[in-house]
């Protein structure tokens, strides 16, 4: 089997240091299986996504060796594949609708993240009736039961989708499809076999792995990187300005030294020291990545 391992960021801000860190390793775990790899803009939620941003992620992505193997695909052009995959799970009498407030669904088109404050939907609404498929928030119904996976960053794993997701809103009244529906179908479409990301995505797989045998979906590889963190060990992340390439080049630091150091950090190399992608590419094994978080220096805060 081909390995296809992708990158889907969402072009809401400038790429920060651990995007990068889980670029490259998605990169190179393709790589070293002689895979393709390519990138996927996840901007299904276009209230908060800009082209623009997802242009100077691509450039730097670009700047750091890192390519599409293949077109870049926007989520925000794929509006009639999100609509066919709930026709579908309509017609198997999986979907509800909810008529929770506004306020509840707004982040539910967004990648949830841990830091967000990730909550299991209550069920509220499961026993609503939808005679046909209208405008409506819609979420699906999962089977109850843990599911398990072997996670290449983490190991084996097991999680109730009920107990950390719930049934997953799938559509917004506003007519946006969520992020959990848009991920699967387009891992799905594009023939994506392995998946790399940070952990503060870990807990909503189960929910994802749910959705792709509802859709009849195959199953791809995980891995979940541990975060990287500033010096003291809180959570960078682009939504707190967090590193960005530009950020650190304006400090100094070559490419070299940024591809040095995140290789190092995946256990490429055994110090940190100038590299280019492809001198780390014959480098890459799963079983020498650090499972828990990584530090930034404190020089480049």
């Amino acid at each position: 089997m081909t390995v296809t391992g992708r990158f889907a960021p969402s072009p809401t801000g400038e790429l920060h240091l651990g995007n990068l860190r889980t670029a490259l390793a998605s990169w190179l775990s393709a790589r070293a299986a002689g895979g393709r790899w390519i990138i996927r803009m996840e901007d299904v939620d276009t209230a908060r996504c800009r082209a623009a941003l997802g242009d100077a992620q691509l450039r730097d992505l670009a700047a750091l060796g890192l390519e599409s193997d293949a077109p870049v695909l926007w989520q925000s052009r794929r509006g009639g594949a999100y609509r066919v995959a709930l026709e579908a799970l309509h017609r198997a009498g999986r979907l509800y609708p909810c008529v929770c407030t506004r306020k509840d669904l707004a982040t539910l088109a967004s990648a949830p993240h841990a830091e967000d404050g990730l909550r299991p939907y209550p069920g509220t609404c499961r026993a609503r009736p939808l005679p046909f498929l209208r405008p409506d928030a819609l979420r699906c119904r999962l089977p109850e039961g843990p599911v398990a996976w072997e996670d290449l960053g983490l190991g084996p794993q097991v999680d109730d989708p009920a107990a950390l997701t719930g049934d997953p809103l799938l559509h917004r009244r506003d007519g946006c499809y969520a992020y959990h529906l848009a991920v699967v179908v387009d891992d799905g479409a594009q023939g994506v076999t392995e998946v790399v990301r940070g952990q503060d995505l870990r807990s909503v797989t189960a929910t994802h792995l749910r959705l792709q045998e509802a859709l009849g979906l195959p199953r791809p590889r995980y891995a979940h990187l541990g975060l990287v963190t500033a010096p003291d060990g809180s959570r960078l992340g682009k939504r707190d300005g967090a590193l960005g390439l530009a950020r650190l080049q304006h400090r100094g630091l070559p490419v070299a030294a940024i591809l040095g150091w995140l290789g190092w950090s995946l256990g490429c190399l055994d110090r940190p020291e100038p590299a280019t992608a492809a001198d780390l590419a014959g480098r890459f094994r799963w079983d020498r990545v650090p499972r828990g978080p990584v530090a930034v220096p404190a020089d480049w805060v």
